[in-house]
């Protein structure tokens, strides 16, 4: 099964699947970062550009002003001294002007401005040759030249300024983008992990739902094919395996079980039949020292009898958790426990004081017959010799209580919180020649938890007991009407 599982997409082994989920869980978040890394190079590089480009515009603009400024006092300053080397250099910072004024008009392209400056220029640069009166009389160029170059530094700045505008509006679209990417992404890689962690959870549960189903005895006829990395698949098929071993020692010791039961039964029960001829005296007269031997082989022959039933009663309930619902009379069944111990009780000499009023109720009197019969045993068991045994049937808030109480020695304190544990046996000792297998309470415990009841040790309410077990049961199934015939119900069950 583990080699079909594993040729599918999924992957073989436990590390490739969580190597894989890492993978796919970074994939988006490597995507998202590439692109803003990609986005935010771009815009770095443009910021970059446009920066020097308007440091380089701006700083040409500033030097056009200032050459305009510069040819105007050159000119003004010929008109007055007539220097020729004044004349030249009014030439040179006209054609510097020129040279500038072509690489500031790739920035502005067909900007009125620039033909107007150029047409200025060309005018100014003729007064190089013109005679000494056309010179003073074209200074007054001059104000409309400077003022068309301050116009022209204005509107550089106001490139300038829009291209900021621009890379400040392509970072808001940057960073816009970055969020809606992060918001695709994130969310993908979140349900990745989901997904990947589905993928290794849901074989792991699927193994815990097994071993619980393994370890409560509620096995699968067929188990769910588990699905998933090798080492997981692989480790199902090992619950397999020992679920179905478990099952076969189950059987096993089922089938051990029954036939020690008949194998010890059979010659028990002619043991029993022997003691009990020759304690009629059927073969002769005995003497009492005799007499007293075969009724303690009787005595003991019959507790090793309740020792194989409470064995059988322990392991039938283990895997029999079904229960037989119906509607008896408690105080029938409470004397038809009491009847089958009546030898023994008599033996010790025991009070009993139990409720005879006829109480209906509805649980699965198989079971209830088993607690009561386990508590009576052990309250003769343990019990004083001519001491006294309480039964007490009552209804309280729509509960059955029935209590078992007997006078004699206490349960010590150390033993009180295992006293329902399986082969558990406490210091206090039994009467008779055999010891207890230490299963009843345990059996009585499981029968009332079946039930959804209870069973505990308390304090006697009269303070005349010294042991005083309480059982507390619910009505099981619907209630019948108020007028029913509970005669015709006990006689039914």
């Amino acid at each position: 099964m583990a080699n079909n599982v594993s040729r599918r997409w999924r992957p073989r082994s436990l590390p490739q699947l969580v190597l894989l989920a890492f993978v796919m869980v970074m994939l988006p978040m490597a995507v998202l970062i590439f692109q803003a890394g990609q986005t935010l190079s771009e815009l770095s590089e443009l910021a970059d550009v446009s920066a020097r480009q308007a440091v380089d515009q701006t700083r040409r603009a500033r030097t056009l002003t200032n050459l305009s400024v510069e040819m105007e006092r050159s000119a003004r300053q010929y008109a007055v001294l007539e220097d020729p080397g004044l004349l030249s250099i009014y030439n040179e910072r006209a054609e510097r002007y020129r040279e500038l004024l072509d690489q500031q008009a790739t920035l502005l392209g067909n900007d009125p401005i620039i033909d107007v400056l150029e047409k200025e220029l060309t005018g100014l640069q003729a007064l190089s040759t013109a005679s000494l009166q056309d010179i003073q009389e074209g200074l007054s160029d001059f104000q409309s030249f400077s003022q068309h170059t301050d116009e022209l530094l204005n509107k550089t700045r106001d490139i300038v300024d829009a291209r900021i505008d621009t890379i400040r509006a392509r970072a808001r679209e940057v960073k816009r983008q970055l969020w809606l990417q992060s918001a695709i992404l994130i969310p993908v890689s979140l349900a990745l992990i989901l997904f990947f962690t589905w993928l290794i959870i849901r074989p792991i549960k699927q193994l815990e739902s097994r071993i619980l189903g393994i370890g409560s005895g509620d096995r699968q006829a067929e188990p769910v094919r588990l699905q998933g990395p090798s080492e997981l698949v692989n480790l199902g098929e090992r619950l397999t395996w020992l679920s179905t071993r478990l099952e076969e020692l189950e059987a096993q010791k089922q089938q051990f079980l029954r036939h020690m039961s008949h194998e010890l039964k059979t010659p028990l029960a002619s043991i029993r039949e022997g003691t009990g001829l020759l304690a009629d005296g059927i073969v002769g007269e005995l003497a009492p020292r005799q007499r007293e031997i075969v009724l303690l082989l009787d005595e003991s022959s019959q507790e090793l009898q309740t020792l194989i039933e409470q064995l059988l009663d322990y392991n039938l309930l283990q895997h029999n958790r079904k229960l037989q619902v119906k509607r008896f009379d408690v105080s029938h069944m409470v004397q038809e426990v009491l009847n089958k111990h009546h030898l023994a009780l008599e033996s010790k000499a025991m009070d009993v004081s139990w409720s005879r009023y006829r109480l209906p109720w509805q649980a699965d009197r198989t079971r209830t017959l088993r607690i009561v019969d386990n508590l009576v045993s052990n309250a003769v068991a343990y019990g004083e010799d001519n001491g006294k045994l309480w039964v007490r049937t009552f209804v309280h808030d729509d509960m059955l209580y029935i209590e078992v109480a007997n006078t004699g020695e206490p349960i010590a304190d150390k033993d009180r919180d295992h006293l329902f544990e399986p082969f558990y046996q406490g210091a206090s000792k039994r009467k008779g020649p055999l010891k207890g297998s230490g299963i009843g309470l345990s059996v009585a415990s499981d029968s009332a938890a079946a039930q959804d009841g209870t069973l505990e040790l308390v304090e006697d309410d009269d303070g005349e007991a010294a042991v005083c077990f309480r059982l507390i049961l619910p009505w099981l199934g619907e209630r019948l009407e108020e007028n029913d015939n509970d005669e015709q119900a006990v006689q039914n069950a």
